[in-house]
């Protein structure tokens, strides 16, 4: 990177304090970041599959109906019930896709920009702790992180040597 402070100079990272660690630190940070970006997509598609088949999720009776309900009468868009249908898949097959690494970089925004319709139609309304705002913020945040970053070494796309 450029510090645009101190003109073209590279910036440096800084020194470790414990050289020797700096192995497990290369091997583990591409390691959790496909754990992180399994994790995340497994925990997206535990969302979506329930409004597919019609399973309650947490407290909620009927997952499907919940997402037709937030988007046509919080959100007050049109054609509710195709909106949920998209949502539900994109949880499932586009939760999957992450987590395994496919497309990442197609399926990650998309679940970022639900995740921040969710923060807007929700916020108002779910304090922090009791109603889990924070959930769905660290959510959005993690997949614009991925977004950004793609699939990794150790992903579907790295495999076929190809992402967005």
């Amino acid at each position: 990177m450029v510090d645009r402070q101190r003109g073209n100079r590279p910036r440096s990272a800084p020194a470790l304090i414990f050289p020797a660690l700096a192995p497990l630190y290369a091997t583990g940070r591409t390691l959790s970041y496909a754990l992180l970006r399994i994790a995340f997509g497994l925990t997206i598609v535990t969302h979506g599959v329930p409004k597919l088949t019609g399973t309650p999720h947490g407290s909620m009776a009927d997952p499907m109906q919940g997402s037709i309900n937030l988007i046509g009468n919080v959100l007050h868009l049109p054609f509710a019930s195709t909106l949920a249908m998209f949502v539900a898949i994109l949880e499932t097959a586009g939760g999957l896709c992450v987590a395994l690494g496919l497309a990442t970089r197609l399926f990650a925004p998309m679940l970022a920009i639900q995740m921040a319709f969710i923060c807007f139609a929700l916020g108002p309304t779910y304090p922090w702790i009791d109603r889990g705002i924070e959930y769905p913020i660290i959510l959005g945040l993690i997949a614009f992180s991925i977004a950004m970053h793609g699939g990794g070494v150790w992903s579907v796309d790295a495999k076929l040597g190809h992402e967005l």
